[in-house]
């Protein structure tokens, strides 16, 4: 729970920083600053909190996981399962590929409005440290990103108690206003956001825009599940994060009705004596640092099941726990974020900037997730639609609220987090595409090893051992029959490999190879390996004691498939998406360094597939 603290809550534990303050200070809408207001605003954060958070991601959407993992890749995933075709389930797919894009230009944004918003904090110290902000900002922001190949879990260890002191402040904060004006806590009763749109209509729609920044950090929360798993979550959640957050707000609700001229500074850093600012600023910036982990861990989950439902090419991806699986660091992710990240800091200079960059993002994901939960409730759950629609209806109602009043910060800023999203899109549907029209290429000519080797029979038999690495086993691999087809030779010893990765951590030399004999002298055989191991072919094969094979690892070839990927005049895709895919494909990572194959005995056997 330490640890779900330390990486899972940091976005949503900073909210407290800028919310509050930008629901009343947006250039466009300002608010007055009046009871029914500051009212208003409180009970609009207490319902976000709840139906949001507690009731639609804890209490139902967390349930909806992809062995352990979430996020709304995830999530895609469970629907897409439950289609014979993709194309049945081809506008939630899509919707979901656009929300998981999306995401990516949160994780851009968050830690950047995060940092610099406390960094701001520094302002009301004093205020000569106007021009230190952004310097500051931007080296904080590396060297978050330089430490995150220590992974999530140990990151967390590290960030967990601080989160526990940054919380605690936060109640304390909130109850030290509270001890004032305790009536705010009536804003409970729904019957004040109601009060709100009726005092000043046209305002009040348009600040959802920012009310709706309490609750960001919701669909990260989902996102990292699968780096603890949902119990230390919740625990997390209704122990310390849920009752920290509302002491907090219904306290600078409080603040702010006592003073309201304070509206137009960083109120949060006054509501401590002078000598306590500056060690509060100091907690907030240690937190930011927190809340930017949140995105950045569930971005790499994110980047994990992109590769692993074939939406993204092969890329490195280091696991950093013995325990669990989806504690990852994916370093050219972690790399261009950080590039991202300081462009943006340098771009909007301030955290009001960034505020309006913020939220059209997030809002759009999760109603996004909303119309996908709908159908795993159907479809995988087997609920009745009407019992569906009572739960996801007033969800995606309540995110429909959000998203229109964020709207109007596209011009603004929203129009970045907009443009991540359509140009992430458009690179994972058209790798998607791509590889789906290169198997089918492919596969044209895949015919059952049986079949092949039968053909076969005259051919010439050669000293040593042919590996042919191809994860189909019972087919033959296309490196075996065009070595077949163009050299005449066969190996005396034949094997036929095929790598897979199982959900342990590790698994024992004895569990790890299935052997296949298919006739003499060839052999099928399935390699496991676990999440924290780099499969290593060599090793494994150096181990097999079969009756009937010979192997010596200095004799050893392994063959290849080597698709050149070209664009051609071949139905399928746009001839500006397929050029993309060849670029793609070009960079995807070398499947002779993931299997730990020596350069010097690695033949590739080449084919040209035009798309």
């Amino acid at each position: 729970m330490v640890g779900a603290l330390g990486v899972v809550y940091g976005d949503i534990g900073t909210s407290p920083l800028y919310a509050f303050k930008e629901a009343f200070t947006e250039k466009t809408h300002p608010l007055v600053v009046d009871r029914i207001n500051v009212f208003g605003v409180c009970s609009l954060a207490f319902w976000a909190l709840i139906l949001i958070i507690s009731v639609k991601y804890l209490f139902f959407v967390m349930r909806a996981d992809n062995h352990g993992e979430g996020g709304i890749l995830a999530l895609t995933s469970l629907v897409m399962k439950r289609h014979s075709t993709v194309a049945k389930a081809g506008l939630l797919v899509s919707l979901g590929v656009f929300g998981t894009a999306l995401l990516y230009g949160d994780g851009i944004i968050t830690p950047a409005i995060s940092v610099v918003s406390a960094g701001e904090g520094l302002e009301e110290v004093n205020s000569s440290f106007e021009d230190w902000v952004l310097p500051i900002a931007i080296v904080i922001l590396i060297g978050l990103f330089m430490v995150q190949k220590r992974g999530t879990g140990a990151v967390g260890r590290v960030f967990g108690p601080i989160m526990i002191v940054w919380f605690s402040v936060l109640a304390v904060l909130g109850l030290r206003q509270l001890a004032h004006s305790a009536e705010i806590i009536q804003s409970i009763n729904p019957v004040w956001a109601l009060r709100f749109f009726g005092h000043d209509s046209g305002h009040a729609f348009l600040s959802l825009g920012s009310i709706f920044l309490v609750v960001t950090g919701g669909e990260a929360l989902y996102a990292d599940m699968g780096h603890f798993g949902r119990k230390p979550i919740m625990a997390g959640w209704y122990a310390m994060v849920l009752p920290a957050l509302l002491l907090n707000y219904w306290g600078q609700g409080a603040f702010l009705l006592r003073n309201p001229a304070a509206v137009d500074s960083k109120f949060f850093f006054l509501m401590v004596p002078q000598a306590l600012k500056l060690p509060l600023v100091v907690l907030a910036t240690m937190a930011t640092i927190i809340a930017s982990q949140a995105l950045i861990s569930g971005v790499f989950s994110l980047t994990q099941q992109a590769v692993q439902l074939d939406y993204l090419p092969r890329i490195r991806i280091d696991h950093t726990s013995h325990h669990h699986s989806g504690q990852i660091y994916v370093p050219l992710v972690n790399w261009l974020l950080m590039v991202a990240c300081v462009g943006l800091v340098i771009g909007f200079k301030t955290s009001t900037a960034l505020a309006a960059a913020y939220g059209i993002a997030v809002t759009m994901t999760m109603a996004i997730t909303t119309l996908i939960f709908f159908r795993v409730l159907t479809d995988r759950w087997s609920w009745p639609q009407w019992k569906a629609l009572l739960v996801c209806g007033p969800m995606f109602v309540v995110e429909l609220g959000f998203l229109g009043a964020n709207i109007p910060k596209i011009p603004h800023g929203g129009w970045f987090a907009l443009g991540v999203g359509a140009f992430l899109m458009l690179q994972m549907s058209t790798w998607r595409r791509g590889r789906q029209l290169v198997a089918a290429r492919i596969q044209r000519g895949e015919r059952p090893i049986d079949e092949v080797l039968e053909a076969a029979i005259d051919s010439k038999k050669v000293k040593g051992t042919g590996v042919f690495l191809f994860k189909d086993l019972g087919r033959a691999p296309p490196a075996l029959v065009n070595n077949l087809r163009h050299n005449k030779v066969l190996h005396s010893t034949t094997l036929i490999v095929s790598v897979e990765t199982g959900d342990e951590p590790r698994v024992s030399p004895e569990e790890r190879v299935q052997i296949t004999k298919v006739e003499p002298g060839v052999f099928q055989v399935l390699l496991t390996y676990g999440f924290m191991e780099d499969p290593d072919v060599p090793a494994a094969l150096s181990s097999l004691t079969v009756r009937g094979l010979e192997y010596d690892p200095e004799d050893v070839t392994y063959f290849i498939g080597h698709e050149s990927i070209v664009a051609g005049k071949a139905p399928g895709m746009h001839p500006a998406l397929e050029h993309l895919f060849v670029w793609l494909n070009r960079g995807a990572d070398s499947a002779v360094r993931f299997f730990n194959l020596p350069d010097e005995q690695v033949f590739e056997v080449g084919s040209r597939v035009e798309i």
